[in-house]
């Protein structure tokens, strides 16, 4: 097998999850309760026997940085390899902040040289899957290509989320489309590459571009150099509203496709040392994913709650994700929502609570379906009433909703932080 080591991209900003990444970068968006999105590129990794990774970060980075610290949870922590956050910066040859995957990387091509390793793969921290990289290397090494990228089918319908691709009888890539907006394929690209290392600094060093999918990927099509691997498991690119709550519901199947309970295949974290979960005399719990610290009173259903959610008495969450440490005061309705971390939903509230599905105007597209999101941090005043596709922005506090007493759907509450 191929040896190699990794190179996480986790930099970029990405507006269509609203809230949830105006006060953190998407990497660090918490998934499936416990979880963050970075945490199934690290474990892949390390389950693969690649212990050698560096983390490529630009926008607001503090909370990843706090939550990989020295990669312990990961078995990261070593001095010889291990895990290292490489920070952007501004100046030198390359002028301002880094535009792009192929961008971060050409301004990290000594770290890349220094390397012992032949190959580099070339992940996404925003990517929810269980990958063994291993026979992907290997088939990377057996083709002889200086290129190859992992591919899997798609829905037809969201081909123009991803890009696609187009093979030959040999499985090489005879084209790429980044992100079309109509396509007969429905082959897409996972965003997982793995490069031969000189290969790489010689074309980072000599084209121009500064995405590898939209600018590096179809010059090197062209010239026959892309071969692929296709990968038959679960794959989710959670990286809009709508993407991201599918993905935490579809946990709650009787035999979920993403299976976090394998134990040779383990997601690491950094967890927090929490109490159990504490079902009061009360609780109505079904079809519903509990993390360790949580309090229920009142009733769950079809949801997923992050460690220390307290649900009070007489209290209903419904087909929602509650991220840590959130308290839904008793008597409050929580519909159809995704509610960020250390928010108050106060007595008597009703959030989700409409018939009415005009779109939000800051996410027309993507904040359509009836979501309503909650920022970090906000509270939602007693008795009030919230529609759908709200967006209450992080730290917004009673006096941003006014003397009213309810919010119109498709209306958004507060400042934004972007």
């Amino acid at each position: 097998m191929a040896c190699a080591f990794a190179m996480i991209m986790a930099g970029a900003d990405n507006a269509d999850l609203g809230v949830l990444t105006e006060i953190r970068s998407e990497p660090a968006v918490p998934f499936a309760g416990k979880f963050r999105l970075i945490d199934f590129s690290l474990s892949n990794c390390v389950n693969s026997g690649i212990h050698n990774v560096a983390v490529l970060t630009q926008y607001r980075p503090r909370s990843l940085n706090d939550h990989i610290g020295i990669g312990k949870p990961w078995d990261l922590d070593r001095s010889s390899g291990g895990v290292r956050l490489l920070q952007p910066y501004r100046g030198g040859p390359y002028g301002d902040w880094q535009r792009g995957s192929a961008d971060a990387i050409r301004r990290n091509l000594d770290y890349l040289l220094q390397q012992k390793e032949e190959c580099v793969l070339i992940l996404s921290g925003k990517h929810i899957y269980l990958m063994d990289y291993r026979p992907f290397l290997a088939h990377h090494q057996r083709t002889g290509a200086p290129v190859t990228i992992a591919v899997r089918r798609v829905s037809r319908h969201e081909t123009h989320r991803f890009g696609i691709i187009s093979l030959d009888a040999d499985d090489r890539v005879v084209e790429f489309q980044e992100k079309p907006r109509r396509t007969q394929q429905n082959l897409a690209s996972m965003g997982v590459y793995v490069f031969q290392r000189e290969f790489l600094a010689e074309v980072l060093s000599n084209a121009a571009g500064d995405d590898i999918g939209r600018d590096i990927l179809p010059a090197l099509v062209a010239q026959g150099h892309v071969a692929s691997y296709t990968y038959p498991g679960y794959w989710a690119d959670a990286s809009t509203v709508q993407a991201y709550w599918d993905a935490n519901m579809s946990l709650l199947a009787e035999e979920p496709a993403l299976n976090l309970y394998a134990p040779e295949w383990i997601v690491h974290t950094r967890s927090q040392e929490r109490a159990p979960v504490k079902l009061g005399p009360a609780a109505d719990v079904d079809g519903t994913l509990l993390s360790n610290g949580c309090q229920i009173e009142g009733a769950v259903e079809r949801s997923v709650l992050s460690p220390g959610v307290q649900v009070g008495e007489g209290a209903l969450v419904r087909d929602s994700v509650i991220l840590n440490d959130t308290i839904i005061e008793p008597g409050a309705v929580v519909e159809r929502c995704v509610v960020d971390k250390d928010a108050r939903i106060c007595r008597e509230a009703l959030v989700g609570h409409s018939d009415n599905n005009t779109p939000n105007p800051e996410l027309p597209v993507r904040l359509n379906t009836g979501l309503t999101l909650v920022g970090k941090g906000s509270l939602v005043p007693a008795g009030m009433r919230l529609g759908r596709n709200v967006v209450i922005h992080p730290f917004s506090g009673a006096d941003a909703f006014g003397n009213g007493k309810s919010v119109e759907s498709g209306t958004s509450v507060g400042r934004n932080l972007r």
